[in-house]
């Protein structure tokens, strides 16, 4: 998708452009309304900075799209296809992968919702680490942390889809 392709889509069609990059309704909604972006810089500092407030539910639906951390994405899903390229430099050891898929079910279990973190970029390793340092949270304190995340994978996601 170009800028140009994005900002001349009818609504409907700006919001399924969107929609693999986070599945938040009110997200996609605001980006849409304020088309047309003069740059590409100017439409991913909006993206990042729309619905800043997400809230549990909004989260909580975006991740129903997101599989576990060293798991392969399965389908022809653009969301399936995202993921899989995000985890596509988590290879780990035996080791490290059974501990990330234990750190998975305990997070799982303590916050009701699969562990999120932006994969691209990090190695098993830190995603471990994180994982583990994230256990010790509240769910007070742990919501903004996936939020955050979320955004980073949705704006991250953002910048493929305009260049590819």
């Amino acid at each position: 998708m170009t800028l140009k392709s994005f900002n001349e889509a009818t609504d409907d069609e700006a919001r399924q452009m969107l929609r693999p990059c986070a599945d938040i309704p009110r997200w996609i909604n605001e980006i849409t309304a304020v088309r047309p972006f003069d740059s590409e810089a100017a439409l991913l500092q909006y993206a990042e900075q729309a619905a800043p407030d997400w809230t549990a539910t909004e989260i909580d639906g975006a991740l129903a799209h997101h599989p576990r951390i060293g798991e392969r994405a399965e389908g022809a899903s653009a969301e399936a296809s995202h993921s899989r390229r995000e985890q596509a430099g988590v290879s780990s050891s035996d080791e490290t992968a059974q501990q990330l898929i234990a750190g998975n079910h305990a997070y799982e279990e303590k916050f009701g919702r699969v562990f999120l973190i932006r994969a691209a970029g990090r190695s098993a390793e830190d995603i471990l680490a994180a994982l583990q340092q994230r256990l010790e949270n509240t769910p007070e304190q742990e919501l903004p942390i996936i939020a955050g995340q979320l955004r980073e994978i949705a704006v991250r996601r953002l910048e493929g889809v305009l260049a590819e």
